[in-house]
């Protein structure tokens, strides 16, 4: 991978522990984690008149990412009902590198060499081993943050592929926010009456921040996918955990024990071989 890439993918990783950390924080978890998909859905309709319809191959790739994104929206709100920010937020990402790259491998026919699978291996250990420890999460919390994790692989390997058939990354990418803000909505409605929304509220405006903050990290990561295989790309990401304690440490008091500082530094590791 290049500068570039790694650049992409490290930026995602800071931006994606942030909203995690706002979501995290916040009271209603699925109302926020709605208001936040209309930011994404306002920034990226105007990019649907910028660009030409992406080709029919990708649309499937388009519908599939953005109704994947709704069930790990709603599997991630569970999951931190019962559990923190430094244990559920690891469990959700380890899962995902191996299951990517398992996925670039049988869909997308990439081959890693032997440095790419070690950092793989790495980042999955140290992520998985912070989620580990005396004072765990619940059950049920555990079970959501694995479904949603399984969620994440799902769709980033559909993106990886979606990308490439679209051609633009912009224009996949805005047309998969833009569902996604329809969708997500119309999934609230279904399990509550009525949604409110109070443009004078400061937690509207926080939970469009966040929104946004979100919004750039998928897009960010998109182009990565662009330019980059997949396998190295969403490991890499995965630092976000490593940044996610840190922030759960500083804002949330959370703790942070030996055991997960050295855990970081495994996670550490995993990313420097893969971006060397």
């Amino acid at each position: 991978m290049n500068a570039l890439v790694v650049g992409l993918a490290l930026f995602a990783a800071i931006l994606h522990a942030s909203w995690n950390a706002f979501l995290r924080s916040g009271g209603d978890r699925l109302w926020t984690v709605t208001v936040m998909s209309f930011a994404g859905t306002a920034v990226a309709l105007p990019f649907l008149f910028l660009y030409p319809l992406p080709p029919s191959a990708a649309w499937p790739y388009i519908g599939l990412s953005a109704f994947l994104q709704v069930g790990y929206s709603l599997f991630l709100v569970a999951a931190y009902r019962h559990g923190d920010l430094g244990q559920i937020y690891p469990i959700v990402r380890g899962t995902v590198p191996l299951l990517v790259t398992l996925g670039g491998f049988a869909v997308t026919g990439e081959r890693l060499d032997v440095f790419h699978v070690a950092g793989v291996v790495l980042i999955a250990l140290g992520i998985m081993s912070l989620a580990l420890g005396k004072f765990r999460a619940a059950n049920t919390s555990i079970l959501f943050a694995l479904a949603a994790g399984a969620i994440i692989a799902a769709y980033a390997t559909v993106d990886s592929v979606g990308v490439k058939q679209a051609g633009r990354s912009e224009a996949y990418t805005a047309w998969v926010l833009v569902l996604y803000g329809l969708l997500l909505p119309t999934a609230y409605l279904a399990m509550r009456r009525g949604l409110t929304v109070d443009i004078r509220s400061p937690d509207t405006w926080k939970a469009l921040g966040g929104g946004l903050v979100a919004m750039i990290a998928y897009g960010v990561v998109v182009a990565a996918f662009a330019i980059g295989p997949t396998g190295p790309i969403t490991a890499l990401r995965e630092t976000s955990v490593v940044f996610a304690v840190l922030i759960g440490w500083l804002f949330l008091g959370e703790a942070l024990t030996v055991r997960r500082v050295i855990a970081c530094a495994v996670v550490a590791a995993g990313a420097i071989i893969l971006g060397w």
